[in-house]
């Protein structure tokens, strides 16, 4: 037994370097592309270690000498400190973002071949892969909403993260050990195979999602509280003086970038170097994540645990729903309520009138205490709690109007199918990685706020000769209604390119590749890009603008919670349509052979789906009536 294990790990270990080697030889640019950003990464650590005493501002001025402009408060920040035994700050925040940026690079460079990954390497059918990705991008969507209230409730953003980060790396380690071990995976007619036919054991299915699980566990963990815990970090002073505001623009930045990263280095890797290497780079970028995160434990402000939102919103419900043969007479109505001490909301709205029976006082002595406290929350809430609760049912069909959105943009899975199958060259020696043109939308995304910010509105403020900028909702219906167009884009390249590809004799052949270029699948993600920046950016601005600020971390995972929902319908539709439209012995649309299904079908009910959930869109938007910044 020994020397069978003994030989197993030597021969396992012999194929790596086989691997290694032939990758060095084919590949040395991307093996110096490997060392380069090794080197980065070490220098990295260094400046960190460092970073992390106020003694040290050469080495502060060194690494940050691409901000100048922040240079003079970063360094007053630091001086300020009165001993290096100080908690927080600006030399914390680093560590904070490095450990987002590393793991959405590290997750989202997974996310692109893995419909390849599953199909080739595991046999699933292509329907019942994709559908396994639209579960775990759901659930990846839906952790965090539930982190962020375990977080606030219970167990703190620093622990929330530290055990995110944990969690993410042990998934992403046991997702590389698949691709190491042969025996965790269906046995093909070779390891080096592009296909397998063979279905997936129990055990082997048990791992795979086994690593995904904790992979969505661990998205929840850090995405949860990354952001809010560097809030935590800056004092009264920094905020003041406007290091807050950095500290959110370089955090999207960092997020931003390293998701390029992830969708174009990491891919290349994959597909050039094979999967084993390219499920390792994530396993090491994810590793420095959580390395570089607890190397600053000791300077974190922990912050107190406070009570959640969502307990208020509860008792609302329950105060409501035990006094509901409450009648709401006209004196009843011009009696006491519970207001919370120094707001100014004297009385509940006239709209949802159910939900004022909440803040209703009937009996001052039994249902206050001498200080003017319920006695019983669960009874008696104040009107504050109420309006609350009634703002946030307010939004909810503005809310649902992005879960189609979502559905639209989680066509990513296809989208890879079919740009392997069409001509990537963009020079006879240079081929776009199939999952690399997922990046394409996010190149669009950029350069749309950019341009939208920095130019069109300066333009149109100095033509007008005033501040003009598009209202949130409005840029929530640019968005919905570009989504529409983008996939009306897609529906006729597809059915261009079915129809090239069974001309020239392919239609038994789903790997074979067309002659048409998938540069025709940028307008559909251009246009995606244009949407996400639009409405994506609408709802937070709405959400956070319409809602009250004491539910703003709410507020700001609605739209993670959408994409979740998002997700689930996308799945559900696709397995409706699988399985409807390949009863009676007839082709699926969505078969696994890209060239006998009709996926330009499939594009045009999605798209069907996207116009009317446009025209709900304008009907919620009418019935809101103005929003709260364009009410004076």
């Amino acid at each position: 037994m020994r020397e069978g294990g003994s030989s197993h790990v030597h021969g396992t270990f012999h194929f790596l370097l086989s691997i290694l080697q032939r990758g060095r030889q084919k590949h040395r640019d991307v093996f110096r592309l490997i060392l380069f950003s090794s080197s980065l990464l070490i220098r990295y650590s260094v400046i960190a270690l460092q970073f992390t005493s106020t003694q040290s501002l050469s080495v502060v001025s060194l690494a940050m000498d691409n901000i100048s402009e922040m240079e003079s408060v970063i360094e007053e920040s630091l001086l300020s400190k009165k001993s290096s035994n100080a908690k927080g700050g600006f030399r914390t925040l680093p560590f904070i973002i490095a450990n987002e940026a590393f793991e959405r690079l590290a997750s989202l460079g997974l996310m692109p071949n893995m419909i390849l990954y599953l199909t080739r390497q595991y046999g699933m059918q292509t329907a019942g892969a994709t559908n396994f990705l639209l579960l775990w991008s759901a659930v990846s969507n839906l952790t965090p909403f539930i982190g962020a209230f375990l977080a606030d409730s219970y167990v703190g953003r620093y622990s929330m993260i530290a055990f995110g980060s944990v969690a993410s790396l042990l998934g992403m380690v046991l997702l590389w050990l698949t691709t190491l071990i042969p025996m965790s995976k269906p046995l093909c007619e070779g390891f080096l195979t592009d296909s397998c036919d063979n279905s997936p054991t129990t055990i082997q299915l048990l791992i795979l999602h086994s690593s995904f699980a904790l992979m969505s566990i661990g998205a929840g963990g850090i995405r949860s509280s990354s952001l809010a815990f560097g809030v935590d970090q800056l004092t009264k002073r920094d905020k003041d003086v406007g290091i807050q505001e950095s500290y959110f623009s370089w955090y999207y930045a960092a997020v931003s970038v390293s998701s390029l990263i992830g969708l174009t280095v990491v891919v290349y890797i994959q597909d050039y170097m094979g999967w084993a290497v390219g499920f390792g780079i994530p396993v090491i970028l994810m590793l420095i994540a959580t390395v570089s995160f607890f190397l600053a434990s000791r300077f974190y402000v922990m912050a107190e645990v406070k009570r959640n939102m969502l307990s208020g919103i509860a008792q609302v419900l329950v105060a409501s729903y035990k006094n509901r043969f409450l009648q709401l007479s006209q004196e009843t109505e011009n009696g006491t309520y519970h207001q919370e001490k120094g707001s100014d909301i004297l009385m509940p709205t006239e709209n949802l009138r159910f939900l004022n029976k909440a803040c209703i006082v009937r009996n001052p002595s039994q249902d206050l205490t001498p200080e003017g406290r319920a006695r019983n929350p669960w009874n008696l809430c104040t009107v504050d709690q109420v309006e609350d609760l009634k703002a946030l049912v307010k939004v909810v069909p503005i809310w649902s109007t992005g879960i189609i959105m979502g559905v639209n943009m989680s066509q990513g899975s296809f989208l890879v199918l079919e740009a392997s199958s069409m001509n990537r060259h963009i020079t006879p020696n240079f081929e776009i990685p199939a999952g690399s043109f997922v990046s394409f939308m996010i190149v669009s995304l950029v350069l749309w706020v950019i341009i939208y910010d920095r130019i069109l509105v300066p333009l149109v403020s100095s033509i007008r000769g005033y501040p003009a900028k598009l209202g949130a909702k409005k840029k929530m219906g640019v968005g919905l209604f570009t989504s529409c167009l983008s996939i009306a884009s897609l529906v006729i390249v597809e059915s261009i390119r079915r129809n090239i590809a069974i001309e020239q004799g392919y239609s038994d052949q789903p790997e074979a590749v067309v002659n048409m270029s998938a540069l025709w699948l940028l307008p559909r993600q251009i246009l995606n890009g244009l949407a996400e920046g639009s409405n994506v950016i609408g709802q937070n601005e709405f959400f956070l603008t319409e809602l009250p600020s004491s539910m703003a971390s709410l507020a700001s995972s609605l739209n993670g919670l959408g994409f979740s929902l998002a997700s689930l319908v996308a799945s559900f539709i696709l397995s409706v349509v699988d399985r409807v439209s390949g009863g009676g012995g007839h082709e699926s649309w969505v078969s696994s052979n890209i060239n006998k299904g009709h996926y330009d079908s499939y594009y045009c009910l999605i798209c069907a789906l996207s116009f009317l959930n446009f025209i709900y869109f304008i009907y919620c938007s009418k019935s809101y009536g103005p929003c709260k910044n364009r009410r004076k």
